[in-house]
């Protein structure tokens, strides 16, 4: 089988590669050059396209990089920005993987040639039945199904995901086995575009205005705090909102940009019980939705504890109170008898 492999420099989409060649397939490695400006973590920098290049080299397999930059800038950069201005906190991966990973790429796959795509994500595909299933990877720590959520059937059709089958250690060892030169590289644990100097605060700054607001006690409506950006703060967070008179640790429940402020509460009474989502974001596996009331799983963040809910009029109806969840998230869905397969997803609204 003709397969290209999207290589990030990193050690899971480096073995991924290793292994198709070891199978017999024919093996390309592309490499997305994504952002233009500086980076020194995440999949962006020059060192990475450098490591995937020499790991390619390694394996005696043609290598190429395709530039994607604008498309990253337009599908990934801006929003991301807008989103913060707005008050919402997005996940750029997922966007990436749904507009470049899996919708550009695989429009060049398609268009050169190839039979498939391959990543180095850490989850599997299942193709016993009728229609493949995008299913949670061996290593529960490492799982990125998650971040495959919006994925639909035709996509999973042509994506191996190789290192699925495998746990984080045995990727490293099969890595070290064969001498590749990411054997040891650290994982990327932030947004790419972002360096880890100026952080997000610094990036931000650069492209939008940051804006000041009060920190208001929702119960009393009493103003409790100052911060000194809005764009900042997500829901349910904790950290550099002072604590009530008890002691205890105030909890962000609302940003609201409008009035310039942040609404709190106690750890218990922050809790919800349901949740507005996009319709428009809304996606299933096999492009049929899940009947309204049907008891399903979701996670709310790429490694939260799964919870149950149900599905009624664009509101996800929690079975026990969870903790907010910010809007620009997004939630997976898997299905309540197979806890491990993915149904669908959407995207948390505000």
């Amino acid at each position: 089988m003709k397969i290209m492999v999207a290589m990030s420099g990193g050690v899971d989409s480096s073995v991924a590669a290793s292994l198709l060649c070891e199978q017999g397939h024919d093996v390309t490695g592309v490499t997305l050059k994504l952002w233009d400006g500086p980076s020194d973590t995440g999949c962006c920098s020059v060192a990475d396209v450098d490591d995937a290049q020499r790991v390619a080299s390694q394996l005696k397999i043609p290598f190429h990089v395709a530039n994607m930059s604008e498309a990253f800038n337009t599908h990934v950069v801006e929003p991301y920005v807008e989103a913060h201005a707005q008050g919402q906190t997005p996940n750029p991966c997922i966007e990436c993987n749904r507009h470049l990973k899996f919708g550009s790429l695989l429009e060049m796959m398609d268009r050169l040639g190839f039979d498939a795509l391959a990543t180095g994500h850490h989850a599997r595909i299942r193709r016993d039945g009728a229609t493949p299933e995008l299913v949670r990877g061996v290593d529960n720590k490492k799982d990125q199904s998650y971040v495959l959520s919006m994925l639909n059937a035709q996509q999973l059709s042509v994506l191996h995901l190789p290192v699925g089958e495998m746990t984080k250690d045995e990727v490293r060892q099969h890595a070290l086995q064969r001498g590749l030169r990411t054997s040891m590289k650290p994982d990327s644990q932030d947004v790419c575009f972002i360096q880890s100097g100026p952080g997000r605060r610094g990036f931000l700054e650069d492209r939008s205005q940051i804006t000041p607001g009060h920190v208001v006690d929702r119960e009393t409506g009493d103003v409790v705090g100052e911060v000194d950006a809005l764009e900042l703060i997500t829901l349910g967070q904790r950290q550099g909102l002072g604590v009530d008179a008890e002691g205890i640790k105030r909890v962000a429940v609302k940003v609201d940009m409008k009035k310039k402020q942040i609404m709190v509460s106690t750890p218990e009474k922050s809790q919800i019980n349901e949740l507005s989502i996009s319709p428009d974001s809304i996606t299933w596996v096999h492009g049929v939705p899940l009947g309204e009331g049907v008891q399903f799983i979701t996670q709310l963040r790429a490694h939260s504890e799964p919870v149950t809910c149900r599905l009624v009029s664009n509101r996800l109806i929690f079975d026990a109170p969870i903790n907010p969840v910010a809007p620009g998230q997004t939630a997976a869905f898997y299905d309540a008898a197979q806890p491990d397969v993915v149904v669908g997803s959407a995207m948390v609204a505000v």
